[in-house]
């Protein structure tokens, strides 16, 4: 009897590179020249969101590039990053929110599994929670898939990993 094959399809960031690349951002905000006297701040809310406070709209695109050249150096996705609105903060500043994702929505899981089904492969797709579990007899089929959808990554919100691969 042949053995099934799968993976599991998730969304998630390393932590700690995400607490290393704030705390990088933070350090080049204190040492760097234009940022001097400007009192802005960076802020890692646990798994949820960063926060950005400055003087001024330039300033915060400054940080925001920083923070995606930071982001680049620890391959980290761009991708999980949701940013919110510009707004008014106390003292003439202006902060935004940058909401963290991890896991995949239900749309996007849904999304995905269509997708599978598409390509007429001879996998089965099933969404567990926050993630999608790919089975099949082939481990060919499976190479296959992750393909498909790294050629589509363009298509997702979402940063994709391939996990618990047997």
């Amino acid at each position: 009897m042949a053995k099934d094959c799968s993976f599991d399809i998730v969304s998630e960031f390393d932590r700690q590179e995400m607490v290393n690349a704030v705390d990088q951002v933070r350090r080049e905000l204190t040492s760097r020249f234009d940022f001097k006297n400007s009192n802005s701040q960076i802020d890692l809310d646990a798994d949820k969101s960063i926060t950005i406070t400055t003087e001024d709209e330039m300033k915060l695109r400054n940080i925001v590039d920083i923070i995606q050249s930071k982001f680049s150096k620890r391959n980290l996705s761009l991708k999980i990053l949701d940013p919110q609105g510009i707004e008014n903060a106390l003292g003439g500043n202006v902060r935004q929110v940058f909401k963290l994702r991890k896991g995949l929505t239900q749309d996007l899981a849904k999304k995905i599994v269509a997708d599978i089904k598409n390509s007429k492969l001879k996998v089965q797709a099933s969404i567990q929670g926050e993630q999608v579990r790919v089975s099949g007899k082939s481990k060919d089929d499976l190479q296959e898939v992750i393909q498909l959808l790294r050629k589509n990554d363009d298509a997702y919100d979402y940063p994709l990993q391939f996990t618990n691969y047997r």
